[in-house]
């Protein structure tokens, strides 16, 4: 685990949805005279940009993001193949002497860009024959099957959650081994880079107040419209995307399943469960040195950061 006592190659700014990274990561830097990566799995996907609180070319400041909009919305998200681009966006960075900041909220990404994690591959026949089996009987069988083959597993994941249900029947089948045999170890078990991880905190109650904010800009800025010009390039179709929040739930009022204000509360709320599971993810890692996002200290949040990257690199 990296504790300081050395120069860290790579800065991560991580925490929940709406607490200030993305802008931090951005001054950071900047500063550093470095590079930003991004580790949001959503905004890796063209034209999903406005569900996804994109930052605009103007909000980056002229500074160089990588991995934003490289996938059609079609494409299922590969964590293993993320690892592979996001080593690659690294490994450039520091032989040009440019410090990488990883910026983003999907825990999993982050993980497995900085740690030696292994992701087994997927099986097209396997996966599809598994996707079928999942559509017809639902996930509640399949999670009783998951019990049943790796108890561990079943315990871990919800059985509401059928894409990882799959996942994990998928990887049992191709390998022959329990699913919780691939799951990361203890955090910083196997560091690749000594990172330093700066976590972005906003108390519940402010934080619940910044996304529904958040969400009513999104759709005032044409987030119905976005998702309206994404479902003609197959949104509806993406396995990953189509399942973005804001993105699932407008789909579903274009089909008729609910009304727009409806898909917008829901938007609210599935956000603000989704900003609890990532609070809970990145508190459980011991690396993370948190600082407080709150509202009116976006700049004393700069500096505090600031701070701590020059005590870890002086200590």
């Amino acid at each position: 685990m990296y504790d300081g006592a050395e120069v860290p190659q790579v800065v991560a700014v991580v925490g929940p949805t709406a607490a200030g990274k993305s802008d931090l990561g951005v001054a950071l830097a900047a500063r550093l005279g470095g590079e930003v990566i991004n580790a949001d799995s959503m905004q890796l996907y063209r034209g999903m940009d406005i569900g996804t609180a994109k930052l605009t070319p103007a909000e980056r400041r002229g500074v160089p993001h990588h991995l934003l909009d490289i996938w059609d919305v079609t494409r299922p998200a590969s964590v293993a193949e993320y690892q592979t681009l996001a080593r690659e966006r690294i490994d450039r960075l520091l032989a040009a002497g440019r410090t990488p900041v990883l910026v983003g909220g999907s825990g999993l990404y982050v993980r497995g860009a900085v740690e030696a994690l292994d992701f087994p591959g997927t099986d097209p026949a396997v996966r599809a024959r598994i996707d079928a089996e999942l559509a017809e009987h639902g996930s509640g069988a399949l999670h009783a099957r998951l019990a049943a083959a790796d108890p561990r597993a079943a315990e871990a994941i919800l059985p509401s959650n059928g894409r990882r249900i799959v996942r994990a029947l998928e990887v049992i089948e191709i390998t022959g081994r329990p699913f919780t045999a691939r799951l990361p170890g203890p955090a910083g078990e196997r560091d690749v880079y000594r990172t330093l991880q700066i976590g972005v905190g906003v108390e519940r109650a402010e934080l619940d107040d910044r996304i529904a904010a958040r969400v009513d800009r999104m759709w005032r800025a044409g987030l119905v419209e976005e998702v309206r010009t994404l479902e003609r390039a197959g949104l509806r179709e993406g396995r990953t995307a189509s399942r973005a929040l804001g993105y699932q739930q407008v789909l579903a009022a274009l089909a008729g399943d609910r009304t727009e204000e409806e898909a917008r509360e829901e938007t609210i709320r599935a956000t603000r469960r989704f900003a609890r599971r990532q609070e809970s993810w990145f508190r459980r890692d011991p690396r993370v040195r948190w600082l407080s996002g709150a509202r009116g200290a976006a700049g004393e949040l700069e500096e505090r950061a600031w701070g701590l990257l020059e005590r870890t690199v002086t200590s």
